[in-house]
């Protein structure tokens, strides 16, 4: 009579097969998973943007963005990564004050990741009726915000890119260190 089952040596080598993608496909997934968390991170930006600029088109007047520790008020220092606000600036000051409408308050952005904008876009970001980025001073904003990972990996950068006209675009890239 003979019996039916598996060897030692034919479960031995399942497993090594078996360990063998896993060694594989686990790096892989690591790296689509934080790549997934960047371009979550980079979206809930984006939006924001395009909701300050249609409100400020809607409302026919200035609507602004400003980083938020605290969802109630613009901060002071630090970068976007710790939240921000959207709001209607009736006194064109780039500030968040009484009798002001608060459109949106975001919560910061996940561990590890840092949101920074270069020096024109680094305080605020300014709608002007005309949905163009303008300073409080009338001058065109500008600018540049990158979206990394504090502990920098393989896995890239995404820069919003916000133009002249106010209109924000999304662009990949590499970058030696996340500012």
């Amino acid at each position: 009579m003979k019996q039916a089952g598996t060897t030692l040596l034919e479960l031995m080598v399942v497993l090594a097969i078996a360990a063998i993608l896993l060694a594989i496909g686990i790096p892989s997934f690591a790296s689509l998973t934080t790549s997934s968390r960047l371009a979550n991170a980079t979206n809930s930006m984006v939006a924001s943007l395009h909701l300050a600029r249609s409100e400020a088109i809607k409302r026919n007047s200035r609507t602004v963005l400003c980083p938020s520790a605290s969802g109630t008020a613009c901060a002071a220092s630090g970068g976007w990564q710790q939240g921000w606000l959207v709001f209607h600036d009736i006194n064109n000051n780039a500030a968040l004050d009484a009798g002001e409408t608060l459109i949106l308050s975001q919560s910061g952005m996940p561990d590890g990741f840092r949101l920074t904008g270069n020096s024109s876009v680094a305080d605020y970001i300014s709608y002007a009726p005309t949905g163009a980025a303008e300073k409080t001073s009338g001058a065109f904003q500008a600018g540049t915000l990158t979206v990394c990972r504090q502990s920098y990996e393989e896995y890239g950068a995404r820069l919003i890119v916000i133009s002249r006209t106010g209109r924000p675009r999304t662009a990949k890239t590499t970058l030696a260190s996340c500012p």
